[in-house]
């Protein structure tokens, strides 16, 4: 064959074994984004320290960005679980689990309760989380979430002086089609997680008291 012959090689479909499902894009891009961020965000607050450390006075302006970059370190180390990416063989032990709810709710209006023993899947941990951002959502005015095991199912439990009722959002979980803004991304990813998992979500709401199972 002569150079006048060649022909160049036309590219090949990509195999089915490296496509990736949304699930999967979607759980990738979550841990990048937490991945790059988590960095930048643990330098200022490393800047912080110093300035303290070097005898600088922690005025209104340092504490709220001290506040601010601790704030968004918590929010940024949950989000890593509830919409990152998860290992079948990874875990999660309860002093890890416990110390990610309890920066979370640093400032806040919601308190947390993990009851549940042991080192935990971090597919369900996963699940449980995406399940807490469900809940944050009808706590606009503050609660307590308890979440704990009933067999092999797990259960959380919100309850609040006052619930804020959205019955259409709320119906996503089971399986209705609905419009959801991007602050209620979990209602869409929470049923398929866990239909992903072998499992099956089931919700109600109250005035006061508002409930997750799966």
């Amino acid at each position: 064959m002569t150079y006048d012959d060649a022909r160049p090689i036309e590219p090949q479909p990509q195999s089915l074994s490296t496509a990736l499902d949304s699930a999967e894009a979607v759980a990738l891009v979550g841990s990048r984004l937490c991945h790059d961020l988590i960095s930048p965000l643990g330098a200022i607050g490393n800047g912080v320290e110093l300035l303290a450390m070097s005898g600088v006075a922690m005025s209104p302006e340092l504490q709220l960005i001290a506040q601010s970059v601790a704030s968004a370190n918590a929010r940024l180390k949950f989000f890593r679980v509830a919409f990152g990416q998860a290992a079948a063989d990874q875990r999660l032990g309860r002093p890890e689990i416990s110390a990610l709810l309890d920066d979370l709710a640093q400032g806040g209006r919601l308190s947390f309760d993990w009851q549940a023993e042991g080192d935990q899947s971090r597919r369900v941990v996963k699940l449980c989380f995406l399940g807490i951002l469900c809940l944050e959502t009808a706590l606009p005015w503050g609660g307590r979430v308890t979440i704990g095991t009933d067999g092999n199912a797990w259960r959380l439990n919100a309850e609040a002086r006052k619930t804020k009722l959205d019955p259409a959002l709320w119906q996503i979980l089971g399986g209705a089609v609905g419009a959801i803004s991007p602050a209620q991304v979990q209602f869409a990813l929470l049923p398929g997680e866990a239909a992903r998992q072998g499992r099956q979500v089931a919700w109600e709401i109250d005035e006061t008291v508002a409930q997750i199972s799966f």
